[in-house]
């Protein structure tokens, strides 16, 4: 059995056990390896999807609608929806929708008068979630487009809410993500920034000094911006924002893993393409957390959270 853990600050347990197995400032630039070589820059696979082959694509959009199914995850979600007090007739914008795991569960949870538009830089990932969300039958409530998430379409003081699911941490320039979020709400309209601080994801690892650099590593790799959240609340304001309340809470798995084996799985072969470290050594610590599944001591966490805010009247 898996224990899945979101735990808020408060204290109060926000998770279930469960039994299935089953995620766009810029990356940094390391110019040179011990060796002296050049190597590239991590790619945040998310930001930089347009240039990645269709087999690529497709892990990653597995990833995002494993990633966006876990337990764990929805009730976060859940929690942030509830602040936005959506009223009826709302529209209700998803920057960076990905392959709409998110959108369609916001459609579930909602009024059936609330209309929702998903934006993505993807085309195959805009194809994907209109695929998806005409096989669950919300295509008469859910909208999606192919955008910049910099410089959006819609006209200003547009929507009633505006929702930033773990897409912030992927961006190229999130000041300015925040500002057009700013303009396309209307006044008094709602904003929801939800990501990890991935500075703290954190894996068991019998070598805690080597455990910790293929943390590093692994978010390096992952996030363009893995510590955004820490300079949300001046994001937010240089924004024209007003922060009206921050959720925090730790997600963990103990003894077997989903979310986390599912991000190690996916991305550590970039850690090795970014030369971040070698194949032996990733190769070695992914072994070690796939015997740690297998023998129920796996254990693998991170902090999460949500910024609510609103563009003032």
């Amino acid at each position: 059995m898996r224990y899945t853990f979101a735990i808020s600050m408060t204290g109060w347990p926000m998770a279930t056990s469960t039994n299935s197995p089953s995620d766009t400032c810029k990356a940094v630039t390391r110019k040179q390896s011990r060796a002296g070589q050049k190597i590239p820059p991590a790619r945040d696979p998310h930001r930089y999807i347009n240039d990645l082959d269709p087999d690529a694509i497709n892990r990653l959009i597995e990833r995002l609608e494993s990633r966006g199914k876990e337990r764990a995850f929805t009730r976060l979600f859940e929690k942030y929806l509830s602040r936005l007090h959506l009223s009826e007739n709302a529209r209700v914008l998803e920057i960076g929708s990905g392959t709409g795991v998110i959108t369609r569960l916001l459609a579930r949870k909602t009024d059936k008068s609330i209309h929702v538009t998903g934006i993505d830089h993807s085309s195959a990932l805009v194809e994907t979630a209109s695929q998806l969300t005409l096989q669950e039958k919300f295509e008469e409530r859910i909208t999606y487009n192919v955008e910049d998430a910099h410089a959006l379409q819609s006209g200003s003081e547009f929507f009633d809410a505006v929702i930033v699911h773990t897409v912030i941490s992927h961006v190229a320039e999130p000041a300015t993500v925040l500002k057009e979020a700013y303009r396309v709400l209307k006044p008094n309209g709602t904003l929801a920034v939800f990501d990890g601080d991935y500075a703290s994801l954190t894996y068991a690892f019998d070598d805690a000094e080597a455990g910790r650099r293929m943390d590093w590593a692994l978010a390096q790799t992952v996030f363009s911006n893995p510590v955004v959240m820490r300079h949300m609340p001046q994001l937010l304001a240089g924004a024209g924002f007003e922060l009206t309340e921050t959720l925090a809470d730790l997600v963990s798995e103990i003894g077997q893993g989903s979310y986390f084996r599912s991000m190690a799985e996916t991305y550590a072969p970039l850690i090795v393409v970014a030369g971040l470290a070698s194949k032996a050594d990733t190769d070695k610590w992914l072994k070690a957390q796939h015997e740690a599944i297998d023998q129920q001591r796996f254990f693998a966490s991170c902090n999460y959270y949500s910024f609510i805010a609103h563009r003032p009247g």
